[in-house]
């Protein structure tokens, strides 16, 4: 292997991988059933969303309040080839207008929207997957850091866009399927995605894009570009007097976190069968930063760990306490903000890896030295 690679991918950053790799390729798979695993796989779709974060936020220094558009816009486009698939003349032959969605025909719509159109081809809805997030991800990126708009007005602007784009979803009812989203999402090219081999399934093909995504996320912190989004975190106008622009680096780690974030919304889709603009807004998004801040916005490992225990701490609570949910995430961001701002991969670098380093080097035998070696020394 070439040294570069090494120093790229070092040993403790294998082992973590490793380690992440067999609990979700492995131990989940064996030790869950299919209707918790397949939980587990939602979760997992945030983790999408939170390795984003770790390189935009905890690397680059920009907080988005609104990662949840470019997981919704991701959703949304796998869902609309979804449902027009289900949507077949065959399937809608009692609407007054077969062959669109139920809810257009519902609204009088009487005629698939030319945008919709594209949606008919699989490659074209992978191709928009990707395409529309980063596009919109740019847009807005270029109109704020072309104007050095930064910290807390970069991320209330994406706050606010949330809102907008979540009222434009829930006001297109039309087009969009409004408040309810888009249900009933049966089959992928004739594929049933309800059964529980489908799911076991999409649950493997979820978890071997994150590891993908993982892989890149170390990569890009290990190359130069890791090491001038760290300095422009914490020295912005010195990289600008060196001679780097700035703005065109930070649009670079945004769009890639915006496309981070959308093949998660797409892998949620499928999993979960429905897309609705509940996952688009405020409180998604914020609750997306909250996965990376309790796993550590600092590590790529830590964020998945994070989005893994936030989430199933929603569900347990959702399920006994679900009036007291909301009060829990508060208090979980405060504890983080002033017990633990490094996450949970801070408490582990600062007293688990010590803790196990001395164990280890106790356990390790001491070297034999023959007579023979001592001589020669």
């Amino acid at each position: 292997m070439p040294a570069a690679s090494i120093t790229r991918f070092p040993r403790q950053d294998a082992i973590a991988f490793a380690v992440l790799a067999v609990l979700i390729l492995a131990v989940f798979p064996l030790a869950l059933d299919i209707f918790r695993l397949n939980l587990v796989g939602k979760y997992l779709t945030y983790a999408f969303v939170a390795v984003g974060l770790v390189l935009c936020w905890g690397y680059g220094g920009i907080l988005s309040l609104g990662q949840g558009i470019f997981f919704g816009l991701g959703g949304y486009c796998m869902a609309m080839f979804l449902k027009l698939e289900a949507s077949s003349p065959e399937n809608t032959a009692i609407q007054s207008t077969p062959g669109i969605p139920d809810f257009m025909d519902w609204n009088q719509v009487t005629e698939l929207p030319w945008w919709w159109v594209p949606f008919n081809s699989f490659p074209l809805a992978l191709i928009a997957i990707l395409l529309v997030p980063t596009v919109f991800a740019y847009i807005i990126g270029a109109a704020m850091f072309k104007r050095r708009v930064g910290g807390v007005y970069f991320a209330i602007i994406t706050q606010a866009v949330a809102a907008i784009l979540t009222i434009l979803i829930v006001g297109q009812q039309g087009y969009t399927g409004g408040i309810n989203g888009m249900t009933d999402l049966r089959t992928l090219l004739g594929w049933d995605i309800r059964t529980d081999s489908a799911k076991l399934i999409l649950y493997f093909v979820n978890a071997g894009l994150l590891l993908g995504v993982i892989l890149i996320a170390i990569l890009v912190k290990r190359s130069k570009l890791g090491r001038i989004l760290i300095a422009m975190r914490d020295k912005e106008d010195r990289v600008r007097f060196s001679g780097y622009d700035v703005a065109n680096f930070k649009i670079f780690v945004f769009c890639l976190a915006a496309a981070f974030s959308a093949i998660g919304g797409a892998m949620f889709a499928l999993q979960v069968g429905f897309m609705s603009p509940s996952f688009v807004g405020i409180v998604p998004s914020i609750e997306m930063v909250i996965f990376c801040a309790v796993g550590g916005r600092l590590s790529i490992y830590g964020a998945v760990y994070g989005a893994l225990l936030v989430n199933y701490a929603k569900t347990t609570f959702s399920e006994s306490f679900p009036e007291l949910w909301l009060f829990a995430m508060g208090g979980l961001f405060i504890a983080v903000v002033m017990a633990f701002p490094n996450g949970l991969a801070g408490i582990w670098k600062s007293y688990a890896e010590p803790l196990v380093s001395r164990l280890v080097s106790r356990r390790r035998p001491l070297p034999v030295v023959t007579p023979t070696e001592a001589a020669a020394e």
